[in-house]
C-alpha cells in the first residue's frame, strides 16, 4: 500500500531513540523527508545518518531550540507537512508525591512545547496538501496508570487540547490525532520495569508480550499519511489489547 508520503516532510521530536526513532524509521521507509529533533547529539546524528534524515539537536523545553528546528527543517525541505510531537515521560511516582514544582516541570516537558511547536508549524501545515499533527501520548491519557501520577495528570490535558484542535483545524484539511502506547519495549519501560516483565505483567496483555517500537511507529506513520485523511480527533491505543475500556 502506498501511503502517499513520498516527498512530504515530517518533523519528529524526541527522535533519537524509542518511539520517536521508530516513527522516524517508518516515515523514512515510506519516502518522507524526515527531520529528527533530539538532545543527544552523537546518537541523533548516527541514527539520522542511518535513515538519511536531517538531524537537529535541541531540547524541547527551550523555545529557541524549537524555533531553530522548524527553521532548519523548512530551509532544508521547503515546508513541513507532518508534525509528530514526542517527549520523554516524567518521573514515576504516586499522587501524594506530586508537588507544584514537579507538576510544573511535567507541564514544561509534556504539554507546553507541543503548543509552541504547533504555533510554529501551523502556517506550514496550512500550506500543505496533507497537514498532519500527531502526538505520542500514553495509555495514561485514557486510564490512570499506577505510580505514574504526573503522566496521569498532564497527558489527558494534552489529549483534550488535541481534540479541540481537530475540530478547529479540520476545515483546513489538517488532521490531529494522538497515539497512546501501552507497554512498548523502550528505555522508558526499562526504567519502569528494571527487572523485566513478570508472568503477571505479561498476563495483563492479551498478546502476552511487550510491543515492538516499530509496531508503534507504523501506526503513527499511517496517521501521518494520505490514507488516514478522514481520521481526526482520535486517540489510537497501541497496547496489545491491554486496555479494558470500551472507548
Amino acid at each position: 500500500m502506498d501511503l502517499g508520503l513520498k516527498g512530504r516532510t515530517a518533523l519528529v521530536t524526541g527522535a533519537s531513540s524509542g518511539l520517536g526513532l521508530a516513527t522516524a524509521e517508518a516515515l523514512a521507509a515510506e519516502g518522507a523527508n524526515v527531520s529528527m529533533f533530539a538532545r543527544r547529539r552523537d546518537l541523533l546524528e548516527r541514527e539520522a545518518d542511518r535513515l538519511g534524515a536531517l538531524a537537529v539537536r535541541g531540547d524541547v523545553t527551550i523555545p529557541n531550540d524549537l524555533e531553530r528546528a522548524v527553521e532548519t527543517t523548512v530551509k532544508a525541505f521547503g515546508g513541513i507537512d507532518v508534525l509528530v510531537w514526542n517527549s520523554g515521560g516524567p518521573k514515576p511516582g504516586p499522587g501524594t508525591a506530586v508537588t507544584p514544582e514537579t507538576l510544573e516541570h511535567a507541564l514544561e516537558v509534556l504539554f507546553l512545547p507541543a503548543v509552541r511547536l504547533l504555533h510554529l508549524c501551523l502556517p506550514h501545515l496550512e500550506a500543505s496538501a496533507g497537514g498532519r499533527f500527531v502526538a505520542i501520548t500514553s495509555l495514561a491519557a485514557k486510564e490512570p496508570t499506577d505510580h505514574l501520577a504526573l503522566s496521569n495528570s498532564i497527558r489527558p490535558g494534552l489529549t483534550g487540547w488535541m481534540k479541540t484542535l481537530a475540530r478547529e483545524l479540520g476545515p483546513k484539511a489538517i488532521t490531529v490525532n494522538c497515539v497512546a502506547p501501552g507497554r512498548i519495549a523502550t528505555a522508558r519501560l526499562d526504567e519502569l520495569y528494571p527487572d523485566g516483565p513478570t508472568e503477571t505483567d505479561l498476563a495483563e496483555i492479551p498478546l502476552r508480550r511487550w510491543g515492538d517500537p516499530r509496531e508503534f511507529g507504523d501506526v503513527v506513520c499511517f496517521l501521518a499519511s494520505d490514507r488516514a485523511r478522514y481520521v481526526t480527533g482520535q486517540t489510537v491505543v497501541v497496547d496489545g489489547g491491554m486496555q479494558r475500556a470500551l472507548f
